[in-house]
């Protein structure tokens, strides 16, 4: 199995772990994104995050996406997690999904420029994989890279749009 320290070594990263001080990240997926999930979050937790895992528990049980991804959501805008990762299958009912909660806004990401993109331009406060779509090492630097990037504040006003269309009724869309 391909672990996070394996994924490491193969990069050539160092043995330390990461720069942060405390963050909570809630991880949710169905039963196609459980291997993902689970490997992500053994990767946060070795950089220094606090994980609050919200299921599902299980790759051989069918599940429905919904569900986790909307408990991460809701995590995530009632502050029990900074930010939030869901996987499934291809990463986009996920995101779907986790976007009906108001105040999230999830992507769906598949290479490292993305991620990074989501957070920094989008202020992206879930990160949305598809294990069928993005293998582990890509999905572990989409990670890192969506960690890393600091959302600007010269895309404020492009968020605040964001936040008055979920404020809106369908009519003033």
């Amino acid at each position: 199995m391909f672990t996070y320290e394996v994924w490491r070594e193969h990069r050539g990263f160092p043995t330390t772990t990461s720069r942060v001080e405390w963050m909570r990240i809630a991880l949710g997926s169905d039963h196609a994104g459980y291997d993902l999930k689970e490997l992500l979050g053994e990767s946060l937790r070795a950089w220094g995050y606090e994980t609050l895992d919200l299921g599902c528990h299980s790759a051989s049980e069918s599940v429905d996406y919904p569900d986790f991804a909307s408990a991460v959501g809701r995590a995530v805008v009632a502050g029990h997690a900074e930010l939030g990762v869901v996987c499934c299958g291809s990463g986009v009912g996920v995101a779907i999904a986790a976007n009906k909660v108001h105040g999230v806004r999830a992507a769906t990401v598949h290479d490292v420029t993305s991620a990074h993109l989501a957070r920094e331009h989008n202020h992206a406060n879930v990160l949305a994989l598809g294990a069928r779509l993005t293998g582990t090492t890509v999905a572990l630097e989409c990670l890192r890279a969506w960690l890393d990037a600091t959302p600007e504040a010269r895309h404020q006003t492009r968020i605040d749009k964001l936040h008055a269309l979920e404020a809106s009724g369908p009519d003033e869309r």
